[in-house]
């Protein structure tokens, strides 16, 4: 039997991002409904590897996301979600191999400070004091305090349950309620229609299937990562570690395959090794090359892990813009409409100040950080 329901606000998606938003959607004090036709976190979140990261952003508008986002995913721990949701305030520690990736990894630092990041210089010789485990011969590192890491799963079934918004999985968005002069009302679903003046998208990499319902484009394109997950081994792995050349992975517009060791353990005792690239559509098919080349990179750094055996590995896709920035905030060519989407790989480090950024916005305050940069008209129509 189909239904019909009110509120202020519809956040279409139940992903981590979905969760903040609708988190501080209902702090701020707005009646919040999440719908998403999977489970919670069943998209990209749930095959995320939950890194909330300031250590891979360049100086600029990802980067003062990323480090609000830090500043409220530790407000968060506070508040008593730590444990439930596994955060480690754990650090990251990247690596040079060669005088030359040191050379880049210290000029992004530098510029790092100046935004307010803490990356403290690791001399090759000081290395093995914050990574006993690391291999010889590396050129140096930097350390940065402030990487932290979730359980993605339970990050965004815990901000949902906190956020005490009515939640509804399994039901399909199939339409844009609207209004004179293409003004948006809420959405239509195939369990009934949810009423609303404002609807909030934060579908992933499907962002643009639901922007497009409302009549509006936004390229989200779909980013294949796989990661490689070890049999449970005694904790060894103390930071998120990364080779310094994972900077330019992520920056990269090739759609081909690119991969650059990212290494980390959990408090379960597996290890996660990532991170894979390439932009092969919605395509779930094993690359053999793929995760050869993740062992391969994550050996070098960590020689043990040799003898280590993998015992699964999970694909995602990263919902990627052409910008390589999220899309944040109100869309003018559907009043009523705001975009949460197009993260990339760093849903869930940036989501806490997605969904606070979104909050403000709702509520009629100034937001924290200037939208501009994030405003989801800002590509040209044939980029869809």
């Amino acid at each position: 039997m189909s239904e019909s329901l009110t509120c202020d606000v519809v956040v279409v998606g139940a992903g981590v991002v979905g969760a903040a938003c609708a988190l501080y959607t209902a702090r701020a004090g707005l009646d919040t409904v999440v719908v998403d036709r999977g489970p919670v976190a069943g998209g990209t979140t749930g095959a995320g590897e939950g890194n909330l990261l300031v250590s891979d952003k360049e100086p600029g508008p990802e980067l003062d996301l990323a480090l609000l986002s830090a500043r409220l995913w530790a407000e968060l721990a506070l508040d008593g979600l730590g444990k439930a949701v596994e955060y480690e305030a754990k650090g990251g520690v990247v690596v040079a191999g060669d005088d030359g990736a040191l050379a880049g990894l210290e000029k992004l630092a530098a510029g790092q400070r100046a935004a307010g990041v803490e990356a403290v210089p690791v001399p090759p010789d000081r290395l093995p004091d914050l990574e006993p485990y690391l291999a010889p011969g590396l050129a140096g590192g930097m350390h940065y305090p402030q990487d932290a890491q979730v359980m993605p799963a339970l990050a965004a079934a815990h901000l949902l349950r906190a956020s005490k918004a009515r939640l509804f999985t399994g039901w399909k968005m199939t339409g844009v309620l609207g209004g004179p002069g293409g003004v948006v009302r809420g959405v239509r679903t195939d369990r009934g229609d949810i009423h609303a003046p404002a609807v909030v998208n934060a579908a992933g990499t499907w962002g643009g299937e639901v922007a497009a319902r409302a009549g509006v484009s936004l390229p989200v394109l779909p980013r294949r990562g796989f990661v490689l997950v070890t049999e449970p081994l005694p904790p060894r792995v103390r930071h998120k570690v990364y080779a310094a050349d994972y900077v330019a992975d992520v920056a990269s517009d090739s759609a081909e395959l690119q991969t650059s060791p990212v290494v980390e353990g959990t408090p379960a005792g597996p290890v996660l090794i990532g991170a894979s690239r390439e932009r092969v559509g919605f395509d779930r098919t094993l690359s053999l090359p793929a995760l050869r080349a993740l062992a391969a990179g994550a050996t070098r750094l960590f020689p043990f892990l040799a003898e280590a055996r993998a015992i699964r590995t999970y694909a995602g896709f990263r919902p990627y813009l052409p910008d390589h920035l999220p899309a944040i905030g109100p869309d003018p060519r559907a009043p009523g409409l705001l975009h949460a989407c197009g993260h990339e790989g760093a849903g869930i480090g940036l989501a806490t100040g997605t969904g606070h950024l979104i909050a403000q916005t709702l509520t009629g305050r100034a937001p924290d950080l200037d939208l501009t940069p994030f405003r989801p008209d800002r590509f040209p129509e044939e980029a869809a």
